[in-house]
């Protein structure tokens, strides 16, 4: 797409914060900011709150989580108080549909019902939260998976139909947590514990010594399926799909 062609030439270059700012500048209020509240996403809620506070902030509550993710959230509800937090959940007959037909943990059994968990916990939440939006940030980095490596700072997203900035696009792990101590940034405790990527305790481990960083999410499938379906969308330039 022609545009993303444009907003790729104007980022080059840019800071994380020069393309949040972007972000802003060209979608105002029709931009928002889903955080997970991993370290990324916290790095990226504070370059918010200090470049950006008009920008819209959600988070999709999966209804297992762990508990020291929701006094995370807490924790930047009160710190963060001016930003516009909003939290989506998952439509409550369409889980318990799900439970009653697949079983509560489901997701082991299969990568398809695990997908399918995704997409009710997740994915959809998701679609509401981007509604009436027209481009979205998200904490991806290159280095977090092998399903991340080409990522660009804007990039069109074909299952939303939206723009997607990835401010912290070419960021090490190094660099997140340089940011985080620099400026006193608050995490999840679990990350001191071995857990890099956090995101629903009964898919989420702790990582082994010499394994990946995503390798404690659905550990027990190959890398190439690790994706949840909100960011394994295919890229498009141009008119040309990849």
């Amino acid at each position: 797409m022609e545009r993303i062609s444009q907003l790729n030439a104007r980022a080059a270059g840019l800071d994380a914060a020069g393309i949040i700012t972007l972000a802003y500048a060209e979608f105002g209020a029709k931009v928002s900011f889903a955080t997970s509240l991993g370290e990324e996403d916290q790095v990226i809620t504070d370059l918010i709150a200090v470049h950006a506070p008009a920008i819209e902030v959600f988070t999709l509550d999966t209804g297992r989580l762990f508990a020291q993710t929701y006094e995370l959230m807490a924790k930047n509800q009160k710190k963060y108080s001016r930003l516009n937090f909003k939290i989506f959940y998952p439509e409550t007959k369409t889980v318990e549909e799900m439970v009653r037909a697949k079983g509560i943990n489901l997701f082991y059994e299969s990568i398809e019902n695990r997908k399918l968990c995704c997409h009710v916990r997740k994915v959809e939440p998701l679609q509401r939260a981007l509604a009436d939006k027209e481009a979205w940030i998200v904490g991806l980095r290159r280095d977090q998976a092998v399903t991340r490596t080409s990522l660009e700072p804007v990039e069109w997203d074909e299952a939303n139909k939206k723009i997607k900035f990835n401010p912290l696009y070419n960021w090490s792990l190094e660099q997140v947590r340089s940011y985080i101590k620099e400026h006193n940034v608050d995490v999840n405790p679990l990350h001191a514990q071995g857990f890099v990527s956090i995101g629903c305790a009964p898919c989420t481990r702790a990582l082994k010594p010499g394994e990946g960083i995503r390798a404690g999410r659905w550990w027990w499938e190959q890398p190439d399926q690790k994706e949840c379906g909100l960011h394994n969308n295919p890229k498009w330039k141009g008119h040309k799909r990849e």
